[in-house]
């Protein structure tokens, strides 16, 4: 039985939509609720609408329901979704997007059967045909830098030249600019924009920095 989101009926997004709105997607991750609005705020105020709330914490969907609740700018997304389970909770939550660390069949088809864009981890050949037989070709390069960065990327835009990625884990603002410079990357994935000691500090005006200075990154015309 296909699985249903009971969240109102918002306009729809796509995999590609997400990954051009902004150089960066943030990857958070949110141990107390009090900082969820005003971390939404900051990253949207920095140009940063595209809000990727991991699912590490017991405190995550909470996060984003907050967040969908009160900062209509935001768009928010659940990270770490490994289940049909965990998207249709994350649907629930207010979530518009889901980011996985890997790809089943199953997670696949529970995000299309809640309307829930998915950007599904891949880390080889064989895991980007199969996102491709479902139907997927914007994806989540995982672990980027641990599993042949910059030099892998550019191996793949030879059999996969169809495919769009956002490579996350291992990237920062000091290799960011590198990644994006490839005709395969349409942004990519970081979690520099929400440093833990800002967040305990409350630091709202350095996230809106951050953010501001991830959006300066600089993207071919022709993918934004």
């Amino acid at each position: 039985m296909a699985v249903t989101a009971t969240t109102p009926a918002r306009p729809a997004l796509t995999p590609l939509a997400v990954m051009q709105d902004a150089p960066v997607i943030p990857v958070i991750v949110l141990h107390d609720v009090a900082h969820a609005v005003p971390l939404a705020r900051a990253l949207v105020a920095g140009g940063i609408r595209m809000l990727e709330i991991t699912l590490r914490t017991p405190q995550a969907l909470a996060c984003m329901e907050a967040i969908a609740r009160d900062v209509p700018d935001a768009v928010v997304g659940a990270g770490t979704v490994r289940s049909a389970a965990d998207g249709q909770a994350a649907a629930m939550a207010g979530a518009r997007f889901a980011v996985s660390p890997g790809y089943t069949h199953a997670v696949g088809q529970a995000c299309r059967d809640l309307r829930l864009p998915l950007l599904p981890g891949v880390a080889t050949g064989s895991e980007i045909m199969l996102a491709q037989e479902d139907g997927l070709s914007e994806l989540k390069f995982f672990p980027a830098l641990q599993a042949g960065g910059p030099a892998m990327l550019k191996a793949w835009s030879g059999p996969f030249g169809d495919v769009r990625f956002c490579p996350t884990g291992g990237v920062t603002p000091a290799n960011a600019a590198e990644l994006l410079a490839l005709p395969n990357v349409v942004c990519v994935g970081g979690s520099w924009l929400t440093p833990a000691d800002a967040l305990a500090a409350g630091d709202w005006a350095r996230i809106t920095q951050l953010a501001r200075a991830a959006c300066q990154l600089p993207r071919p015309t022709s993918r934004t």
